[in-house]
């Protein structure tokens, strides 16, 4: 896996049960976010953004894919497995049925059949000791490093350093065993009135990450939530209110705060802005921003307006009913949008220009007439460098023709 990946989504499917049917809130969707960037996903409300979101952080049991955080599986789903696994094996006992009452010799077709059972079950096998242990492999690896780094020191200290050493060395061993590599994923949540607890102060709220860490020393705990008050830009004293204290904007930077204060690599952020006023909007963007230069954070920015994720977004998938119809850089987007569903989100964009709205023209997306998928199915395709559209081949053709005849 490429080294500047760190997060990669592969065929990830959410589906939820809903009585005899089942709901596709994420279909088969794709995509890798680099170290450092900011990947936007957008899309109308009910496509699957925030469903994208909450299964990549674990909030939920994916259906089927893989997930890899910084090289290591985080979610393998196994329903789909399973499900095959039955399937396969309803085919084969059908099989041997129908063998025993035509005399035929199925010797070839069982072994065949017995094989595609195997690699399923190992699939499943893999799946679900991915999803049970990665965090224990990580404290693993985390109680190593510990190791590594204390032993040339006790080695190397004199009598009076050793119990003082010792001490830091214990307590060292004892936070790395409480580790997880999914801290290092933090989200910052739509609702900032919701996502907060009414009965726990502002103190309590941003180190409660740090105390289920297994982090005990109160001092360190201060002074770790004072500096993240400091550089969401509140201040000491308000570490003793409660939410409902608080403005809007106020509380999505405690939000903010509790989430930084974890040391995360990935920070995923549900329509940060979406509850709060226009004022206070590009105050928590530039927030963000400031932050994730700061912190040399990565972002997964969730959000349904477009012009703010092209002010913010290094690259942009557009999300449609549960699946990625278009991906490129937020430049290129802007310049070349190709899917029919894309073109009418940016129709959508109002500017502040009144002879500009006059002229501005909505452009519907009715699915039926844009496309014609009667006789080849749609895939994901590269058009050009970086920029990938769903598609048939047709629509690929008249996409790369228009491409050319841009450039």
């Amino acid at each position: 896996m490429n080294d500047d990946i760190l997060l990669n989504v592969e065929n990830l499917c959410q589906y939820f049960k809903s009585g005899s049917s089942e709901l596709k809130a994420v279909d088969n969707i794709s995509f890798s976010v680099r170290k450092g960037e900011v990947f936007g996903l957008v899309g109308e409300s009910g496509c699957g953004k925030t469903t994208t979101g909450r299964s990549v952080i674990r909030l939920y049991n994916i259906t089927s894919g893989n997930i890899y955080f910084k090289g290591t599986r985080i979610a393998a789903g196994t329903r789909a497995l399973e499900e095959e696994y039955k399937r396969a094996r309803l085919e084969r006992e059908h099989m041997l049925s129908r063998a025993r009452k035509e005399g035929t010799d199925v010797t070839d077709c069982v072994r065949k059949a017995d094989a595609e059972l195997e690699r399923l079950h190992e699939e499943i096998k893999a799946a679900k000791a991915d999803n049970k242990h990665c965090n224990k492999q990580y404290a693993e690896e985390e109680i190593r490093r510990v190791r590594q780094y204390f032993s040339p020191l006790l080695t190397a200290c004199t009598e009076e350093e050793r119990d003082t050493l010792e001490k830091k060395y214990k307590e060292a061993l004892r936070v790395a065993s409480k580790e997880r590599i999914t801290n290092k994923i933090q989200m910052i949540f739509q609702d900032p009135i919701a996502s907060l607890n009414p009965r726990m102060t502002v103190r309590d709220i941003i180190a409660e990450g740090l105390i289920i860490k297994g982090i005990r020393d109160k001092k360190y705990i201060d002074e770790q939530v004072y500096k993240m008050l400091d550089l969401v830009g509140l201040s000491p004293e308000h570490s003793g209110r409660y939410p409902h204290e608080f403005s809007g904007g106020q509380r999505q930077r405690i939000g903010i705060a509790r989430a930084i204060i974890m040391q995360p690599e990935l920070i995923i952020a549900d329509e940060p802005i979406s509850a709060l006023d226009v004022s206070i909007q590009a105050q928590i963007i530039n927030l963000i921003n400031d932050l994730r230069n700061e912190l040399e954070l990565t972002v997964l920015f969730i959000a349904h307006d477009l012009s703010v994720v092209k002010y913010f977004s290094d690259r942009i998938a557009v999300m449609y009913y549960g699946k990625i119809v278009e991906l490129a850089g937020s430049d290129e987007l802007f310049r070349h949008p190709l899917h029919p569903y894309t073109r009418s989100l940016l129709s959508a964009i109002p500017l502040p220009d009144p002879v500009y709205e006059k002229k501005r023209k909505r452009i519907p997306y009715k699915p039926l007439l844009a496309h014609d998928y009667s006789t080849e199915p749609p895939c994901f395709r590269e058009i050009c460098d970086g920029h990938f559209v769903l598609c048939n081949g047709a629509e690929y053709s008249e996409y790369r023709k228009r491409i050319e005849g841009k450039a």
